[in-house]
Parts: structure tokens; sequence; C-alpha cells
């Protein structure tokens, strides 16, 4: 197979076009080429008024080698890469520790599926409830103001990214190409295959619900066991078992039910917001550091102004979809403004995990047809702007988490204002054209006590800024929405090559909440990669 790259054609193409391409860039006639499949599927929508695809394909050719002989140095033209996937090892028979995965988030599914795949019958715990148990009691806070500190858009199968857009791309680097392994086991459990070639694919909180109860039942098919209301409260630790590399050495973990479960290979898969794990770790003696993250608000917009502004008069096109962007402001006071996990034709979501706070998230379904579209506009901010060591930065978000809740009158309602009023520095009374999504409600109110000044210094700046790249972003009516603070782990619990903690022996650190990945892809591709390592450790013989 070879693979071409960078074929562009325009946006209302002829769908034997593609073929054309194809011959025309190995000039050949169509007796010579015996097939094709689409790779990758991208949108240049640099110009308005000319928007074209860039395709990437994979051609069956009648003479390969005679070809790349007479197409060497060729541009755009090479061997299709091996992209299959391979286990490292199997389960050795009588297997006497089984591995324990804390999490069930996109990285401790994939690290839990690896490991079952490969016959080493994984233990996963979550706190949280079973999915569909954990969507109604999400549906519980924001329809009744009724938090469950256990189950909610942070905790309960699937993890975080279950109440989001399903965004499935990252820039990580996947020279491995385990992201195709992780789009191909979500297209098993029920995903759209156009995710397998589109540029930036997505899925949507329904697609996901029934995608992870699939892939728990592929787990659990495979001899693993998944438990829920299984909080893990303390870790059982051998610190006399430092060996050379002057580690203790992980014996098992002790859940809320006072159960311990005796593992010598644990992951640890929590997620960004499950703050008591992370004191208990500290508690521990398990290496934790402080680490930069950023805060903010959540911006709407009307989608169509969106639309208008990236896409012109394609706005519409069923293959363009609700458009996107991405949005980034170096300030004068040296802070960095950007949007952060653009929700196109969605929702804004209360997502806290924590009673008296309120955290804002973006979200949407797979079709992105709500009427407004989101983004969190967020600043960035560094250990130095936080004080307390390793756990400052949970202390600053709940500080402002519990602002926020203040600020939008203590009842899970969070604080609003119009741009307008947001830039001329005056309390909004009134809501404009632009409708909040944010459920339980929102209280129009003055936010500028809602993050610290520096913070707000920096987003009135960008705004006109954003304004000057899509026309109507810093508009009077848009609405603004308190407080974004956990779009990233405050703390990294630092890893060896071995992907187990520096100082703790059998404790794998992994995905979001150890600062490994940001986002579905890279958690689950983090995932992986953890779950190998947990797998050579074993047949190796690792302790």
């Amino acid at each position: 197979m070879l693979r071409l790259t960078e074929i562009k054609l325009p946006l209302d193409h002829a769908q034997e076009a593609i073929e054309a391409a194809i011959l025309k860039r190995l000039e050949i006639d169509k007796a010579g080429l015996l097939g094709f499949t689409v790779f990758r599927r991208a949108v240049d929508a640099r110009k308005r008024s000319a928007i074209y695809l860039i395709y990437t394909v994979d051609a069956e050719v009648a003479d390969e080698p005679g070809l790349l002989e007479r197409l060497a140095g060729k541009a755009h033209v090479a061997v299709t890469p091996d992209m299959e996937y391979r286990f490292v090892a199997r389960a050795p028979q009588g297997l006497k520790s089984r591995p324990v995965v804390i999490g069930t988030g996109p990285c401790g599914l994939f690290a839990g599926l690896v490991l079952a795949q490969m016959g080493f019958r994984p233990i996963i715990l979550e706190r949280g409830k079973a999915v569909r148990e954990r969507t109604q009691d999400t549906w519980g806070l924001w329809r009744k103001s009724i938090l469950n500190p256990e189950s909610n858009v942070q905790f309960g199968e699937g993890g975080a990214g279950t109440f989001s857009d399903g965004k499935l791309y990252s820039q990580i680097k996947d020279r491995k190409h385990y992201g195709r392994k992780v789009m191909t086991e979500f297209v098993k459990a029920g995903a759209p295959e156009e995710i397998l070639y589109v540029s930036k694919p997505h899925i949507g909180t329904f697609r996901l619900v029934g995608m992870v109860e699939k892939m728990r039942a592929t787990i659990e098919s495979l001899g693993g066991e998944v438990r829920f209301r299984s909080k893990v409260t303390d870790l059982v630790i051998d610190r006399d078992a430092a060996g050379g590399d002057a580690r203790g050495q992980v014996r098992g973990v002790t859940l809320d039910s006072g159960e311990t479960i005796e593992s010598n290979h644990v992951v640890l898969a929590v997620g960004h917001s499950a703050r008591d794990t992370f004191q208990m770790l500290h508690d521990r003696g398990v290496h934790i550091e402080a680490k930069p993250f950023s805060i903010g608000l959540r911006i709407e917009h009307p989608q169509s102004l969106i639309d208008a502004s990236r896409y012109g008069s394609y706005a519409g096109n069923p293959i363009l979809g609700a458009a996107d962007y991405k949005l980034v402001h170096h300030c004068k006071n040296g802070r960095s403004v950007y949007s952060f996990c653009m929700c196109p034709g969605g929702t804004v979501v209360a997502a806290t995990s924590e009673p008296g706070r309120v955290v804002t998230n973006g979200m949407s379904q797979y079709s992105r047809n709500e009427r407004n579209a989101n983004a969190g506009i967020v600043v960035g901010i560094t250990p130095e702007d936080y004080p307390g060591g390793p756990l400052g930065g949970i202390a600053f978000q709940r500080a402002w988490e519990s602002q926020a809740f203040l600020l939008g009158g203590g009842d899970y309602k969070a604080p609003v204002q119009r741009v307008g009023d947001f830039l001329a520095g005056r309390p909004s009374t009134k809501l404009g054209e632009v409708i909040p999504s944010y459920t339980p409600g929102v209280t129009p109110t003055d936010l500028s006590s809602a993050l610290p000044g520096y913070a707000i210094k920096a987003i009135r700046e960008a705004l006109p800024v954003f304004d000057r790249q899509i026309r109507g972003f810093a508009m009077g009516d848009a609405v603004l929405t308190g407080v974004e603070t956990r779009t990233s782990s405050p703390i990294r619990i630092r890893r060896d090559s071995d992907y187990q903690s520096v100082n703790t022996a059998g404790l794998y650190p992994a995905g979001e909440g150890a600062s490994y990945a940001g986002g579905i892809f890279s958690a689950a591709v983090d995932g992986i990669e953890v779950a190998e390592a947990v797998a050579l450790s074993i047949t190796s013989g690792g302790k």
C-alpha cells in the first residue's frame, strides 16, 4: 500500500475526483490502481471564499515496487506505515497478583481493556456509579440543584470525558500509532466509523454512554472485574522494600468499605478532580509536584455567528458541520489567554464535584446542533501564583469555585455577565440576545471578582483581539459564565521511564490526573502505554 498525502480538492468535489487525483499523483492509469481508502480528511478553511478538503489516502497499486522506484523522492508519496496494534505480553499461567486500575475514565478504561486483552484479568475500581446511574445523578444537579459528590460530571463510569464534546484528537506524538488502536476500539464499541478518517473526530455525550458500557462488557468477558462505588481511600505501601532505586513498593489498596485488595501493580487513573485522593497520596509520601494550569470563564455566542465567520457562504454545509475555533493571545502583563475545550453547537454544564462550589465545563452531542457555541477563555497560571506546596493549586481552585458559588446566589446557579458589560467594567442586570445554556440557572452579576485581578485584566485585553480574528467575538450580548478551573490537573505525580512513580514501585500514575494527558484521546493512549508497562513488569518478574 502507498500513502498519498496533501490531496487537495474543492469542498463540493465529485466523488470520482479523489480517484482522479490519485491517478494523477502516481502517474498511472486506472488499471494500475486496485483500490484505495481514505485515511484522513481535513478541512482547509483559511480562505472563506474557497474552502478545500485535504485528503490522505492509502492506495493499493499493481506495481508497488516499480512505482516506488519511479517516484523516489517525490513529495507526499510513501509506503503506508504498519499501524496494526500488537500486544507486548501475555499473562502467565497461574497469575498470582492481579493488577488494579483505579478509575474508569478513558485512561483507566483503556488500561483495563488492554490488560484484559492480554489475559491479566484486571480489577478496575470506580468511586462513582455505572454510567446510566451516574447520568441520572448528573441531571439531578442540572435540573434540581442536588449534588451527589461521588456521582457527577467528574466521578463515575466514563470519567469527565463522558460529559463533554467527545473530542478524539490531540497534538501528542504517537509514533507507535496507539491512537489507531483507540479509534478502532471506539468503533467496535459503537462510535461512527467516520472517526477513523475525519481530522477532528468527535462522538458526543449520548453515544459515549453506550460505548462505555460496551467496553466494560468486553473487559468483563475477558475475565476483568469492574467494581463501582469502590472508592480507594488508602494505599498499602511497603517502604522497607526499597531497592537500589530507593523506592517503596505498593502492596495493595484499601477501599472505603474497609476491604483491602492485594496487588503489586496499581494503575492510578483517577482524573484531575480526585482531590481527596491527591491528599491521601501526599500523606503516604508519594512524590507529587505543583504544576501550571489555567483558569477562566466560559463564553457563549450564537453558533451561526461562528459558522459565518469561519466558513462565510459555505456555512451550513453538512460536510463542514458546526464551526469551531482556536484562539490565543499573549498579554502585556505576561499572561497568555487562550480558548479551551471549544464546543460547537453545545451547552455550558455544571461540573462541580464538591458542595458549595460552582465549576463550568462544555458539552455537546454528536449532532452539535444546539443554538450556542461555547469555549473556555482561560489564563495560564503557575505555582508562583498559588503558595501552599504541592497541593496549593487545589486550594486555589477551591477558593475561586467557592467565590463563584456565592456570586451565583448560593444554589449552584452560575454567575454570568454580558461581554459588553464585562469590557466596560459594569455589572450585568439583564441578558440580551444570547441566552445562557448553563443549568441549573444563572445570575447576572459582575465577574470582576470571580477571578484574580491579573486574569480579569488579561481576558479584557484578549477579547477585542479575538474579535479581530472572529468578527463578533466581543459582541455585547455574548455571555461569560464563571468559573472554569478544571482545565487540567493542578499536580503532577512524577513517574520514571518505566511508568512507575519515582518513589513508589508498582504505582503507575496515568492520564489527566497525574498530568500525562489532556483529553479523551491522549488519556486513552496513555492508558495503553501504562498497561503495557504493567504487563512487561509482571512477565519479567516484577514484584
